[in-house]
């Protein structure tokens, strides 16, 4: 394996009938270490469970590191059975244990405690051994005496329509058998949610894709506000810019911990300017930022505050940043094309410069105060001309990170193609549908794009995809998968307009 093979690990693992992919395993526990990674997103199961969803995260108990696992099960209606889940299986029994042992008179106690001397009549399990189940569900039996095996001591809980699996695993000693672990218990609490508590039937033929994907935000709230083209961008799609990347983290860390920040006095940075040529990803990354924050994103675009009213720019920046004082979360705004906005302040006399210097004034006295007022905001501006935009409106205490975002280079490139595939190969391919060919060789294909930016790429691809499609359109059949000389057809038509 190379750093640029564009297909990662990928373990196939069959679970209570369903075939369960885990891709890149070592790679979501490390992801952990950055933020909350959704594990299962957009899976479909059989009624009665309506929604799944399963995060990872690294938490502190004991103040010592977690592998927290959190997996979520709702169902259509709080059906009468839910409740009396101690009855049904495994799952069920861990359930009833946890229920029984908060003592109390409610309903939901006496069903565990009724469950629970069901087991130990039964001699499933005396208080306080090891993990056992029914002996009629040899799979879920099976279930337990993995999760047992791997350590793990699961809890169980439920509310209304809703059961939820948190598993803690020391970080120390966690690995891929512990993902195997909870996608057992996760799967295992769908069967006995469907009522298929002998043998493994409701999940059989279903396929399972677990990879990383980014824990979803809250919709926009104003009218300024732009949806990010693609709402799953992340940092680890981000190739060729390490160092960037890097401090990008940091940030996104110093918002994750504000209690140690306040421990320290420490102000963290929530002014970046990026500069650099076009196409190099810079609104990439600030939509990247925002999703690595657990932000919203807004993104001002110059219509929105040039007006050719007098007094009307002016007006807009005042009324963008009383907006954002009221943001009661975490927000990255982003200023993109930032010298289009406010160019060239203090630059002439005429009536044209007095009105960029009065706007590029508003800009100064509204960001010497935001941070202070909601220190939840984080104000990006982007430019491909830095030349242009006046050294005191970026200034340390108004932007205190400026970051060049440079052309890639060859290495640069060759992650860069490696990601973009990756992210396709992640998103299209299906059992019996293979989009890219085994051929791919994305460092010799970057020795031959010197000068292309990360645009440029995306454009490549864009292209060859629509010449697949159209082809498959024409003949009724899907053409050979993208191959080597597909893509490098592809550039050469770039390169020729």
């Amino acid at each position: 394996m190379t750093g640029y093979d564009v297909r990662p690990d990928e373990e196939t693992v069959p679970l209570l009938g369903a075939e369960v992919r885990i891709v890149d395993p070592a790679g979501l526990l490390a992801a952990a270490q950055d933020g909350p990674v959704e594990l299962l997103a957009g899976a479909d199961f059989p009624a009665p469970v309506r929604e799944v969803r399963c995060t990872l995260r690294v938490d502190a108990v004991d103040e010592r590191p977690v592998h927290r696992f959190e997996a979520y099960l709702r169902v259509e209606a709080a059906p009468a059975g839910l409740l009396a889940l101690g009855l049904a299986g495994p799952v069920g029994l861990l359930l009833a244990e946890r229920l029984a042992a908060r003592g109390g008179d409610g309903p939901a106690a006496a069903v565990g405690r009724v469950a629970a001397e069901a087991t130990r009549r039964l001699g499933l399990r005396p208080a306080g051994t090891a993990l056992a189940t029914p002996p009629r569900d040899p799979a879920g039996r099976a279930v337990l005496r993995a999760a047992e095996s791997a350590g793990v001591r699961p809890r169980v809980e439920q509310d209304n329509g809703t059961v939820r699996i948190r598993v803690d695993v020391p970080s120390a000693e966690v690995g891929p058998e512990h993902l195997r672990v909870v996608l057992g218990l996760l799967l295992q609490a769908v069967r006995e949610l469907t009522g298929d508590s002998l043998e493994p039937t409701v999940l059989r033929g279903r396929t399972y894709r677990v990879g990383r994907r980014p824990v979803t935000v809250a919709a926009p709230r104003s009218a300024t506000v732009a949806a990010p083209r693609s709402t799953t961008v992340t940092l680890d799609q981000v190739g060729g810019l390490t160092d960037v990347v890097a401090r990008f983290r940091e940030v996104a860390v110093s918002f994750r911990h504000p209690a140690a920040m306040a421990r320290w006095g420490a102000r963290r940075p929530q002014g970046i300017l990026m500069y650099g040529p076009p196409g190099t990803g810079k609104t990439m990354l600030a939509r990247a930022l925002a999703n690595e924050v657990g932000a919203d994103f807004v993104e001002i675009r110059t219509p929105e505050i040039l007006d050719k009213y007098l007094g009307g720019s002016e007006r807009n920046i005042k009324r963008i940043f009383r907006d954002a004082r009221r943001y009661r979360r975490p927000t990255v705004m982003l200023f993109d094309e930032f010298d289009s906005i406010i160019s060239y302040a203090g630059a002439g006399g005429d009536a044209a410069s007095q009105a960029v210097n009065a706007v590029a004034g508003i800009f100064k006295q509204e960001m010497n105060t935001l941070f202070e007022e909601n220190p939840d905001v984080i104000v990006v501006a982007t430019t491909n001309f830095p030349q242009r935009v006046d050294a005191s409106l970026i200034r340390s205490g108004r932007f205190d990170l400026k970051i060049a975002i440079p052309a890639p280079d060859d290495t640069g490139r060759a992650e860069i193609l490696t990601k973009m595939i990756r992210e396709l190969i992640d998103r299209h391919e299906q059992p019996g549908f293979r989009m890219f060919a085994d051929d791919l060789d994305p460092a010799a294909l970057a020795a031959d794009t010197a000068g292309l930016t990360g645009a440029d790429l995306r454009e490549a691809l864009r292209r060859v995809q629509l010449a697949k499609a159209l082809r498959e359109a024409a003949e009724g059949a899907p053409p050979a998968p993208i191959g080597q000389d597909d893509l490098r057809e592809a550039v050469a038509g770039l390169r020729r307009g």
